[in-house]
């Protein structure tokens, strides 16, 4: 599917638009806020092309897409209300299912997620520029070095601003007041105080101050404050002056409470947050970097590796390094070797076509594809890799080596590692990847292609000659009365390019919809408008009435039936009104939809013109 199918096929899959509070992505995921999620088609959504996997954590329903997610992620957005916007405390309490964890993981992945490209590239000339000078390529004294060192340092000197835009918006606040109160935090004037050592109060009250550039929880504290404050004003400052009062009280209210209470309590945190690493680290380096290198991809699994990146921020603003990213290179990389231990090791052509291409993302710091898509899927493989990862990370600690920047871990991140002990990080990561590679090699995995073909009755099958041939097939009633036509014909891409499956479309003449099919309903969308029928013999049926007709929201649909019930042919299972779905200006041509035809020989359909409901509409052959 191209990205705009995939995120059309989401969104139904998902329950619809009206199903969803909110939605961003990160590296690789489309990161949903579902109002229930026992709406989402999980299964239908694992079989989809272009889908990686389908992940419930954290209160989250993350669907992985891969690399192109952000495009899918544009597309899935066009033509509707969700936005960007993350969902409303309000939404979050009343699901009633998001628990402390998951809501902290929630908020720490939305604020972060949208500027990790920043970050991650930014660190990385960082890296770069930090190399120059040890090669001498780079004076540190030449407008050069300046221009290029503003360029790979502004990202963290200004965070608090970069904070504020994505914080604003996960909180539900004026994007442009919470800037503000960020840029009041790294005020020229401010930070020459800071430096002057200055005494100074407000209102009688001291000021504690210190440097809040780099700094991420005083920030996040800030907004989060300044929500509630717009909140409460904005239900009684009148309309004809809340556009201008709200915003300054806002401004008088947050910035010097953030500077008395939240910048150092923030700071405060910060600060215990990366002592508090940093003992655990100096307690054992090496035992450190074992833990890390070796669960580091369970904690990717579960989504919950967001919530090392406020500490890793907190160490490189504190301590100016980290040393918790070159540990983690070691669990990417390991992946990396026993994802290529899998591709020429398997027969089979597709998992070795993923594979190959899994090798690639996986050394340049994403592991989704190679983790969901192979070495998780076969295990064996996972395990050696968290083996391999914990090899590489102790010995990447034992070194005690160290980024001076932000990166996604990874080779691109190299050069953020270069200086304290860079050579145990070389050595790590090579042997991360040479012993995962290894152990794939010689232990081996449960090929897919070694398992055997099983029948119904679930005994081996028989090697099929030229003189044993059987044809299956299955036919598909019309559930509807009205005009035959081509799939090509539906104005919806999705459909009428076949990616959805073979099929045919009928424009209805009435609103009475009835089963094709003896069979099970597996999908029934809350919207009533697409229902997913699973026949006794395994077509998977899906009939969408009419195109883009979601956003309708329920309205002019009546389900007969829910989903999990049981249908006979003929049996009534959608009643709508097609006078009323047309004057609300969408069409009503319904398409009938094979959506695993890619299982059988051919599908074959009528020559009739029309057809009323009963009669003959398609035959599936196996």
């Amino acid at each position: 599917m191209n990205d705009k199918e995939l995120s059309t096929r989401i969104l139904e899959l998902v329950g619809g638009e009206s199903n969803i509070n909110s939605v961003f992505h990160c590296a690789t995921r489309l990161r949903f806020q579902l109002k229930d999620q026992k709406k989402a088609n999980k299964e239908a959504l694992l079989k989809t092309s272009g889908i990686i996997t389908v992940v419930e954590s954290s209160g989250q329903f993350q669907v992985v897409v891969g690399n192109n997610v952000g495009q899918v992620y544009e597309k899935l957005i066009e033509g509707t209300d969700i936005g960007n916007a993350e969902s409303s405390s309000k939404k979050e309490e009343s699901s009633g299912k998001n628990k402390l964890l998951g809501k902290a993981v929630d908020i720490i992945s939305s604020i972060f997620s949208p500027m990790l490209g920043a970050l991650a590239g930014a660190g990385l000339l960082k890296g770069l520029v930090a190399l120059f000078l040890f090669l001498k390529w780079l004076d540190s004294s030449s407008g050069t070095y300046l221009i290029l060192n503003a360029a790979s340092d502004s990202v963290f000197y200004f965070l608090p601003l970069f904070l504020a835009v994505t914080a604003s918006r996960k909180f539900k606040s004026n994007m442009f007041v919470a800037i503000s109160i960020a840029g009041a935090l790294v005020y020229p004037n401010i930070i020459a105080a800071v430096s002057a050592s200055e005494q100074l109060t407000f209102l009688g009250l001291p000021v504690v101050l210190m440097n809040y550039s780099s700094s991420v929880i005083p920030i996040i504290l800030a907004i989060w404050v300044q929500s509630y404050v717009e909140k409460w004003f904005n239900s009684f400052v009148h309309s004809s002056v809340k556009n201008i009062l709200v915003p300054m009280l806002s401004l008088v209210i947050v910035i010097p409470l953030t500077f008395l209470l939240f910048g150092p309590l923030g700071s405060m945190v910060s600060s215990g947050l990366a002592t508090g690493y940093s003992w655990i680290y100096n307690q054992s380096p090496l035992l450190a970097g074992a833990v890390a290198g070796a669960f580091w991809q369970v904690f990717v699994i579960f989504g919950v590796h967001w919530g090392f990146v406020p500490v890793v921020l907190g160490n490189i603003a504190e301590l100016g390094y980290d040393t918790m990213l070159p540990l983690l290179s070691a669990a990417i990389l390991s992946q990396a070797g026993a994802v290529l231990g899998v591709f020429l090791k398997t027969k089979d052509i597709q998992l070795k076509t993923l594979a190959g291409s899994s090798v690639i993302t996986s050394v340049f710091g994403i592991t989704e594809p190679a983790i969901y898509g192979v070495t998780l899927k076969l295990k064996k493989p996972f395990i050696y890799a968290c083996i391999a990862g914990a090899v590489g990370g102790a010995i990447i600690g034992g070194g005690g080596s160290q980024a001076v920047g932000y990166s996604l871990p990874g080779l691109l991140a190299l050069p953020t590692y270069i200086g304290t002990s860079f050579l145990s990080v070389i050595i790590g990561l090579i042997v991360a990847f040479v012993l995962a590679l290894i152990l794939v090699m010689i232990l081996g995995f449960k090929d897919t292609q070694q398992e055997p073909v099983q029948v119904a009755n679930n005994e081996e099958a028989p090697v099929i000659t030229s003189e044993t041939i059987v044809l299956k097939k299955e036919m598909i009633e019309s559930p509807l009365q009205g005009a035959v036509k081509p799939l090509k014909s539906l104005p919806d891409e999705a459909f009428a390019s076949g990616a959805m499956g073979q099929g045919i479309v009928i424009d209805p003449s009435e609103g009475r919809l009835t089963s094709p099919v003896n069979g099970i309903v597996t999908t029934i969308f809350p919207t009533g408008h697409a229902i997913g029928i699973t026949s006794d013999e395994g077509a998977e049926i899906l009939i969408h009435v009419g195109v883009n007709t979601v956003r309708l929201k329920g309205k002019h649909f009546e389900k007969q039936v829910q989903e999990g019930d049981r249908v006979e042919r003929g049996q009534l299972i959608l009643l709508f009104d097609i006078e009323q779905i047309q004057a609300a200006g969408y069409v009503t041509a319904t398409p009938v939809i094979v959506t695993n035809s890619a299982n059988y020989l051919d599908v074959l359909k009528t020559s009739e013109s029309e057809v009323h409901r009963g009669d003959y509409l398609m035959t599936v052959i196996m």
